[in-house]
């Protein structure tokens, strides 16, 4: 991932970090905001956030104000240290983890945002099995608007599965989330058949 950043695999070249056009592009970004914070309102702002992969934090500058607490992490060390100097509050906190491997802070709800569609299925894997210490999740994924056939292998890094005609679903094998609710909070088709971004809340 660090390399992705220096090399700026995912375009704007005239920032120091951009996460992509997902992070950026104001149809993709300005409704999944409207979503989030809709949800967070109708908690009273009271949640309690965990944001992993929270990368340039384009989106989530926007979303924290409407948390109790939260907790930003991605991998790239020099990321999190530019985050830490640019975005200061009281309740915001950012951690540089590894979240295959390392141990996640505690939270009320876990926002991944085009994160999973990244790794590999052994270490969506190690991330499903601490999803279980949230009462809520929020997942993002860049997945075919087509049938298609779920997580496909990959090896982690800058692609995701949609070029294999597959994306993740979490709740389908070799996952198989656990969940007593589930809800469609945004989706958003991409032109030219480049599948669509779904963004789906789950109530452990």
């Amino acid at each position: 991932m660090t390399q992705i950043y220096e090399q700026h695999l995912w375009g704007g070249k005239s920032f120091d970090f951009y996460s992509g056009e997902g992070s950026h592009d104001s149809k993709i970004v300005v409704p999944y905001l409207e979503a989030i914070t809709t949800f967070f309102k109708s908690h009273n702002n009271t949640l309690t956030v965990c944001d992993l992969g929270c990368g340039d934090f384009n989106i989530g500058k926007q979303l924290f104000k409407y948390t109790l607490k939260y907790d930003a992490v991605d991998i790239v060390e020099r990321l999190i240290e530019r985050n830490k100097i640019t975005f200061k509050e009281d309740h915001l906190q950012f951690h540089c983890l590894d979240i295959a491997k390392d141990q996640l802070p505690v939270a009320d709800c876990v926002i991944i945002r085009q994160v999973l569609q990244h790794l590999s299925n052994a270490e969506i894997n190690s991330v499903v099995k601490k999803l279980s210490d949230y009462k809520y999740i929020i997942i993002t994924e860049h997945i075919p608007n087509e049938d298609f056939i779920p997580n496909k292998d990959i090896i982690s890094g800058q692609g995701i599965r949609l070029k294999y005609k597959s994306g993740v679903d979490l709740l389908k094998a070799p996952f198989n989330l656990e969940v007593t609710e589930q809800s469609i909070l945004h989706t958003y088709v991409l032109e030219g058949n480049k599948g669509l971004i779904l963004t789906t809340l789950y109530t452990l």
